[in-house]
């Protein structure tokens, strides 16, 4: 009788033990799952639509950044900064990766990941200005003002210009081209023409967009990047990346934003 009780007593003890340890395995079990997603800090340049619209969570480079890093097994958190800075942030290790970027922008040692989006740059004046730009060298006489760390992502030409030339400048904020550009304060600006058209709303108030524009197509397409502080981000964004052009995702995203 008293060997039964001990008995009984030992299988409860036995039974609860058991149980314990699987209600903390199952406790356990979502954060051991979401530990596989590894957070991504990415730095984005500041609002330029339809690219990137900051502090929204939308834009045509923004979706597909963040969408191929989920893919990827990644949980991306959005940064925005201008471009400098961004650089900055990421050679003190205070963002993971940056977007908008390529081998040509100086940024260090970094890896990077396959082109994601291309952007497709001109020269642009006031047609009345009637300026004779045929090719990159020709904007050493003029006022140029452009995106920041262009003087990087547009070639060893433009460079070259942009050091000889004392009044070039780059601006962060790319309304502030458009508002340059109408009132006549420059003589030419370097940006993407979505860009350029999508701010025209904005401006429009401040400054005549309805100048005839002389666009001047002096520049190759830029492709663009990740760059990475680690080499396992650019891996798995890449992963992630090519997921999305194979399930048409990528389409999806770019039609999204094909009124712009």
């Amino acid at each position: 009788m008293h060997s039964h009780v001990i008995a009984g007593y030992a299988g409860r003890w036995f039974n609860s033990d058991i149980a314990m340890k699987w209600l903390w395995f199952c406790c356990l079990l979502p954060c051991s799952l979401n530990a596989s997603a590894q957070a991504l800090r990415v730095g984005f340049g500041t609002h330029k639509p339809p690219y990137i619209f900051e502090n929204e969570a939308r834009g045509l480079e923004y979706d597909i950044v963040m969408t191929a890093a989920q893919r990827g097994g990644l949980e991306p958190v959005a940064h925005y900064a201008p471009m400098e800075r961004l650089n900055l942030m990421l050679n003190k290790g205070q963002i993971d990766v940056i977007a908008t970027t390529n081998e040509r922008s100086g940024g260090g040692s970094i890896f990077y990941s396959d082109v994601y989006i291309r952007y497709q740059n001109v020269a642009v004046a006031l047609r009345s200005r009637n300026l004779d730009i045929q090719r990159i060298s020709d904007l050493a006489g003029y006022s140029v003002n452009a995106f920041q760390r262009a003087r990087f992502l547009l070639g060893s030409e433009y460079q070259a210009m942009s050091e000889n030339n004392p009044r070039y400048r780059e601006e962060a904020f790319q309304i502030a081209r458009n508002r340059m550009l109408y009132s006549g304060r420059v003589d030419v600006v370097v940006t993407d023409m979505r860009i350029l058209r999508y701010f025209n709303r904005e401006v429009y108030t401040q400054v005549d967009v309805t100048q005839p524009l002389a666009l001047y197509p002096i520049f190759a397409a830029t492709d663009y990047k990740l760059g990475c502080r680690l080499q396992v981000y650019c891996e798995r964004f890449n992963q992630g990346l090519a997921a999305i052009r194979e399930s048409g995702e990528y389409t999806t995203i770019e039609r999204r934003y094909a009124v712009y």
